[in-house]
């Protein structure tokens, strides 16, 4: 655990213990808060890209109901701020890595696109120089999966469902580049007629 989390968290008991010796009344602004930050960080996707801290603060929080019903009420503060606290940083995690995760996805569509653009270019060289059918037809067929491969990556893109656009663009990005090298390296004499 870090070291400043374990202050908060031992911080937050000595508060939660004063509270409840002053009184015997459930938490609710707590609970509140709580589930503020619960559903903060849900709408910052943690579920998503911050899978085990999210998990913890709607456990925490269930706990928090659970012992409000048992009227454990030190308890249920205690969950309660474990249940904003781990909320809280879902949220920051979440926001850090889906930045990064949008980045990548950028990136490889980019990168789909430009070698859209190459094969493209080679196989006009490649029909121009009559290249061997075998070749060229594969690179017909690589572009136009990869062009359909784009259009659905860009639309998972625009769902901002970043983790589908790189898994939709690993094989026709690896079928575009082999294309390229085939182009790149096919043998230059005469198709047969």
């Amino acid at each position: 655990m870090r070291v400043g989390r374990y202050w908060r968290l031992v911080s937050a008991f000595i508060v939660a213990s004063s509270i409840v010796a002053c009184g015997g009344n459930p938490p609710d602004k707590e609970l509140q808060q709580a589930q503020t930050a619960v559903d903060a960080a849900r709408a910052a996707s943690a579920d998503r890209y911050s899978k085990e801290d999210f998990s913890a603060s709607t456990e925490a929080l269930k706990n928090a109901h659970a012992a409000v019903e048992a009227r454990d009420y030190r308890l249920a503060l205690n969950y309660a701020l474990e249940s904003k606290e781990r909320a809280d940083t879902a949220a920051k995690d979440a926001a850090e890595r889906k930045a990064t995760a949008k980045s990548n996805a950028d990136r490889a569509l980019r990168n789909a696109a430009l070698a859209l653009v190459d094969v493209r270019a080679k196989l006009k060289s490649a029909q121009a120089a009559q290249k061997p059918l075998r070749v060229v037809n594969a690179a017909k067929s690589a572009a136009a999966d990869g062009e359909n491969h784009v259009q659905e990556a860009r639309a998972a893109f625009d769902r901002e469902d970043y983790p589908r656009v790189l898994e939709i663009l690993a094989a026709p990005g690896a079928r575009l580049r082999e294309s390229i090298r085939e182009l790149d390296g096919s043998n230059t004499s005469k198709r047969p007629r």
